[in-house]
C-alpha cells in the first residue's frame, strides 16, 4: 500500500506511487518462483481506495481534493521477509516512491458493488446506481470509495476497460465514520 493526496491523472506523486507498487509487487512474485518450493502466481490487479475529508462532498469533478491509497494484494506467501528482499532487489531502479510503500493487511468489511465497463470518466453514473443501489436496500455507506482496476489503461481500449466499483456499507446508521 502506499498513500497519497491529488489527482491521478496529473499527479506526479500518483504514477510514483503506481510505479512503484508494480516494481514491488513483480520482485516479490520473482522472489516467491525463485525459492526451492516456490509456487508461480500472477501479480493482482492494481485498487485504490479514495476519499476527501469530507465524503459528503466526494466528487468525481474535482479530483485534486482526493486523497487515495493505491494497492496491490499480495498472496500470503509474501510475508515481511519476502516484502523486504523485493525492497532491496528495487532499491537501485530509483522509484521515488519506494520508501513511502508498506506491507498491510487490509479488511473492509462488508461492501456492495458494481462492475463498470468503459473509461474512468463515465464512472459517475455507474457509482451513482450503486449508491441508489445501497439506499434501496436500507444499507448506509461508510468508509472510502474503492476500485479494482482489472484492465492496464495502457493496453485496453477505454470503452473496454472494466473497473469493480466498491462501496463499503453499513446497517447500523454509521456513515462515514472518522476512522474508516
Amino acid at each position: 500500500m502506499i498513500d497519497g493526496h491529488g489527482d491521478p491523472n496529473t499527479a506526479a506523486e500518483y504514477r510514483g506511487a503506481v510505479e512503484a507498487l508494480y516494481a514491488i509487487s513483480y520482485a516479490a512474485k520473482f522472489l516467491v518462483k525463485a525459492a526451492p518450493d516456490g509456487v508461480d502466481y500472477g501479480v493482482l490487479p492494481l485498487e485504490g481506495l479514495w476519499w476527501t475529508a469530507d465524503m459528503a462532498t466526494f466528487s468525481t469533478e474535482d479530483k485534486s481534493a482526493w486523497d487515495w491509497t493505491m494497492m496491490i494484494m499480495q498472496p500470503d506467501v509474501v510475508a515481511a521477509e519476502i516484502f523486504e528482499r523485493a525492497l532491496e532487489k528495487t532499491a537501485k531502479n530509483g522509484l521515488t516512491a519506494q520508501d513511502l510503500v508498506r506491507l498491510e493487511r487490509f479488511s473492509e468489511g462488508r461492501s456492495a458493488q458494481i462492475m463498470h465497463v468503459g473509461p474512468y470518466a463515465t464512472e459517475q453514473p455507474t457509482i451513482e446506481r450503486l449508491h441508489t443501489f445501497i439506499v434501496d436496500q436500507g444499507l448506509q455507506r461508510r468508509g472510502k470509495h474503492h476500485e479494482i482496476y482489472l484492465s492496464d489503461p495502457r493496453r485496453s481500449a477505454p470503452e473496454r476497460m472494466k473497473t469493480i466499483i466498491r462501496q463499503p456499507v453499513a446497517a447500523d446508521g454509521t456513515s462515514w465514520p472518522e476512522d474508516a
